[in-house]
């Protein structure tokens, strides 16, 4: 096995919602619940204000845009438990090829760290599904003071790790997610799930993980620009 202090690529620093999971149709169902349970229209203009966003920021905007009367933190804790209960009852919906290149990852001793806008509740399911220890470290949504697009959950992750940001290659699905990976400093490799994600310098694009491994990220760590998007 290479020494890990040769490699270009330092660590890989993983989105959780929409990158390694597909839970946002979960997330979705569950906001609609939540609004129409509570006597108002669903208005699916809210979604991309949401999606990458903090769940307290988009418990605001439920509560904002269709005047709940429930409390954030209630908000919260409904939101979570109904994805939760889906999980339960339809088993956690991974993203094509991720659960394999995270597999890969670490079978080939390359440190992985989840940087999720998800608590850390939720978060504890998901990594009961997979190998313990597979991530190195791991920041949720109720652990930073700033979160995504902030880059405090990335330059957290890189900080835990002891890893230089510039040789982590971000994963991510949202615009603020890759907002926060990039002011952080990391390569982007961007993978587009629910919103479109637009070209820009140095970011390379997908949109699926499949049949993507390590020597692809390796690539994209020495600065390889892939964008299969449009091309």
């Amino acid at each position: 096995m290479p020494d890990p202090s040769s490699r270009t690529l330092a660590a890989v620093l993983w989105d959780m919602d929409g990158t390694l999971v597909d839970s946002e149709p979960y997330w979705l169902a569950a906001e609609k619940e939540l609004v129409t349970g509570a006597g108002a229209t669903w208005n699916p203009a809210i979604l991309p204000l949401m999606i990458g966003q903090s769940l307290t920021h988009s418990a605001e905007l439920l509560r904002d845009w269709f005047g709940l009367t429930l409390s954030v933190p209630e908000i919260v804790d409904t939101l979570i438990n109904a994805v939760l209960d889906r999980m339960d009852s339809h088993g956690v919906p991974w993203r094509p090829g991720a659960r394999e290149l995270l597999l890969a990852l670490y079978e080939a001793g390359v440190p992985c760290a989840l940087v999720t806008m998800s608590w850390k509740r939720m978060v504890d399911v998901v990594l009961d599904h997979l190998p313990e220890g597979i991530f190195a470290t791991v920041v949720t949504g109720d652990a930073v003071t700033r979160g995504k697009p902030h880059p405090e959950p990335y330059l957290t992750a890189a900080r835990n790790l002891g890893a230089d940001i510039a040789r982590c290659i971000a994963i991510e699905d949202s615009t603020p997610g890759v907002a926060s990976a990039e002011a952080a400093g990391a390569r982007l490799l961007a993978v587009e799930a629910h919103v479109p994600l637009p070209p820009a310098p140095g970011r390379s694009r997908m949109t699926t993980l499949a049949g993507v491994g390590v020597a692809d990220l390796e690539a994209i760590a020495a600065g390889a620009v892939v964008d299969l998007i449009g091309a």
